[in-house]
């Protein structure tokens, strides 16, 4: 790269640095003074119009300072992109951990570890289940709970455990229950998820019509289930704190982030569509939708027993992206390499 070019990319980082911290438009003087000592003032002044003119920065008022444009940011994410790999988070190990003492209940884990992201970002989090809709059944569980509730446990071959419970209007004794277990272990046992909640419980719904009642409401009842663990939900965590950004000041900027943050479907596919195996960013235009332009999703895919899912956080897209890709590529790093299967093992401790 050519000396000015590397120096008209050095003055977008610190602006784009600046203006994240400051949340004001940066002057060419604050330039001078933190980050381009040895830049002469008349040179950065010219190299401020330059990025001005290839719309990397934009200038909100005549007499204001500097800020950056979406075009800006994307430049700033890979100007920054090759520092990633020096910095790591210490607390992963605590991650793992974790992990390992819930690797029975990965949602409960998972719960915890958006916990966490949101306490160490200030940001709002999210987690989007594992999508077990591609997973087959290893084995069936049901449980009687009291109050004509049933509790539904789907073993996956992957090791994952999903658990439902269901009211039933009916009344089933111990004795029919596992009855009927057996029977649709033998049945479904071996079968896609995806399959048995789409396509097999639907035919054997119709094959037990007029057969037995209490067979069709109890596969009415494994139906409801098995469509309910099928769902990719995403979850959120976030303190009040996150709202306190200047980019919230508005009734509107907050309507418009609660507008996004609902519109599930729509995020959802925003991730598969650029799923990669490292931290994404979607910004601006990515989100076809002017309201949200002023947002940023960035997140990353991890896999639990080689399934996969999504986790990071919802924020304005002035934003600390430093501190943010690493921690959520090492985060998501570390749930894939810890539950890929045979890893979870729980750790016997020694007493000494």
């Amino acid at each position: 790269m050519k000396k000015n070019q590397a120096r008209l990319i050095h003055t977008l980082g610190a602006l784009v640095d600046e203006f994240i911290q400051s949340c004001e438009p940066v002057s060419s003087r604050v330039l001078n003074e933190k980050y381009l000592t040895e830049v002469s003032s008349a040179t950065l002044r010219l190299d401020l119009l330059k990025l001005e003119e290839q719309n990397l920065i934009s200038q909100p008022h005549t007499s204001a300072g500097r800020i950056p444009t979406i075009s800006g940011y994307r430049k700033y994410l890979e100007y920054i992109d090759s520092e990633h790999v020096n910095v790591r988070y210490a607390r992963m190990d605590t991650l793992r951990e974790l992990l390992i003492q819930n690797y029975k209940d990965t949602p409960r884990a998972l719960h915890y570890i958006m916990q966490m992201l949101a306490h160490e970002t200030d940001q709002l989090s999210f987690v989007a289940e594992p999508e077990v809709s591609g997973g087959y059944l290893a084995r069936l569980e049901v449980f009687s709970i009291g109050d004509q509730k049933l509790l539904f446990v789907m073993s996956l071959d992957s090791g994952l455990d999903k658990t439902v419970i269901m009211k039933c209007n009916y009344e089933i004794n111990e004795a029919q229950l596992r009855k009927l277990v057996r029977y649709l272990n033998d049945e479904l046992v071996g079968l896609r998820i995806f399959d048995i909640a789409n396509k097999v419980l639907v035919e054997m719904r119709d094959r037990s019509m007029g057969e037995s009642d209490l067979l069709s409401q109890f596969l009415r009842e494994l139906h409801k289930a098995f469509i309910e663990i099928s769902d990719f939900f995403i979850h959120y965590d976030g303190s009040i704190k996150f709202l306190e950004q200047p980019e919230f000041d508005s009734k509107e900027a907050i309507l418009s982030f609660m507008n996004l943050i609902q519109r599930q479907d729509f995020l959802l596919n925003s991730m598969r569509n650029n799923d990669a195996t490292t931290v994404n960013i979607l910004l601006g235009e990515d989100f076809s939708d002017a309201r949200f332009s002023e947002f940023a999703l960035i997140y990353g895919r991890y896999e639990v027993f080689g399934i996969p899912g999504y986790l990071g956080v919802m924020t304005p897209i002035r934003t600390e992206y430093r501190k943010l890709i690493p921690l959520i590529r090492d985060v998501t790093n570390t749930i894939t390499q810890t539950t890929k299967r045979g890893m979870v093992v729980p750790q016997r401790r020694n007493d000494a």
